[in-house]
């Protein structure tokens, strides 16, 4: 059964947002994710995307993610792909596209700046 596609943007500060994505994510759908996309790319210096509620992603879908995370970086912004699930990162493990992301390991806020090493 098809799961209609939900996108919602959330800005937690001036300089970043979370765009929530919930639903299939294919050729009928991607269209919204990527449009979406776009306009956090040019208006955030920092993007998560929060994949958890993605049960499915065809090529298209990741055509979008992979457009949004070049276009980020020729912007010099960041995105992150957070919360991914198995079937997104089985279909980047298949097209050996991992590579062209940074994933966030745990549920947390966008990561900032590096911070100083201890000693």
């Amino acid at each position: 059964m098809l799961k209609p596609l939900r996108v919602t943007v959330h800005t937690p500060g001036p300089d970043h947002c979370v765009v929530t994505v919930a639903g299939e994510l294919d050729v009928v759908t991607a269209a919204e994710l990527r449009h979406v996309l776009q306009q956090a790319v040019t208006t955030y210096p920092r993007i998560v995307v929060d994949l958890a509620g993605v049960p499915f992603c065809d090529c298209t879908g990741l055509s979008a993610l992979l457009a949004a995370s070049r276009r980020a970086r020729e912007r010099g912004a960041v995105l992150w792909l957070r919360a991914v699930p198995y079937a997104v990162a089985r279909l980047m493990r298949l097209t050996h596209t991992r590579d062209a992301f940074t994933i966030e390991s745990r549920h947390c806020h966008p990561p900032g700046p590096p911070r100083p090493a201890r000693r």
